[in-house]
């Protein structure tokens, strides 16, 4: 029986045409510490704020308003060196619908793992997802949030400039936490590429509000006076 139906199964892959390429103004990888340090808790807060933000009227607004009107994102959580994992494929939002139905993907994912803190790997996994990228997108943008320094893996710094040097941008939410000095490493270490920059937080309960400020630079690509200059949210 199985060999009688897969001919016509390959047959029917292969007939089905392949779903166009589409410009848009931005592909955008969120990649989501949830390491060790972050409990269920402030796994929550990220897991929610990621799925407000773009429930957000000025989020979806600002979508709208760019050139071509739509986005493609995608969520990879990253903890370990061997754990790193897509928990939201790449979606195209383009309006209050689309960004709504991301948002409730988000939601409904479950934590992927715990582990050590091993950003270079993220930072590697989040550049290949650009390669299963199926639209044009204007802008590359890796949006990484964590809550400490690397401990394992890839130097982020070096990996960093390999893929500035591909023309991506990467962007960082430091939460501070347990690590006060972690904006000083992150703008040091992990941002880098055209307009890039790095927002902190002092805790996972702002991080809701951080995410969507960090995503209407990230969608409007707006330029930033000072590369390197971190802004407070309170």
């Amino acid at each position: 029986m199985i060999r009688a139906i897969m001919p016509f199964a390959i047959l029917a892959v292969l007939s089905t045409p392949a779903a166009r390429a589409a410009p848009v103004d931005v592909a955008l990888v969120l990649a989501v510490d949830v390491s060790e340090s972050v409990d269920a808790g402030e796994y929550q807060l990220q897991h929610e704020g990621i799925a407000r933000a773009f429930e957000s009227p000025a989020v979806v607004a600002a979508i709208g308003a760019g050139p071509h009107g739509a986005i493609d994102a995608t969520v990879i959580e990253w903890s370990d060196r061997d754990k790193q994992v897509v928990t939201v494929d790449w979606t195209r939002i383009g309006d209050a619908k689309t960004a709504a139905a991301f948002a409730a993907a988000v939601r409904a994912s479950p934590r992927s793992s715990h582990g050590l803190t091993a950003i270079g790997d993220a930072l590697l996994a989040a550049a290949a997802a650009f390669k299963r990228e199926k639209d044009v997108p204007d802008h590359r943008v890796i949006d990484v949030s964590g809550d400490g320094m690397a401990n394992i893996g890839p130097k982020p710094d070096t990996v960093r400039d390999a893929l500035v040097a591909q023309g991506i941008t990467i962007n960082g939410l430091a939460i501070l936490k347990t690590e006060p000095w972690l904006d000083d490493y992150y703008s040091r270490d992990v941002i880098g590429g055209d307009h890039s920059f790095l927002l902190k937080v002092e805790d996972f309960q702002s991080f809701a509000t951080a995410i969507q400020q960090k995503l209407l630079g990230e969608i409007a690509a707006r330029p930033i006076p000072d590369r390197a200059a971190l802004l407070q949210m309170q």
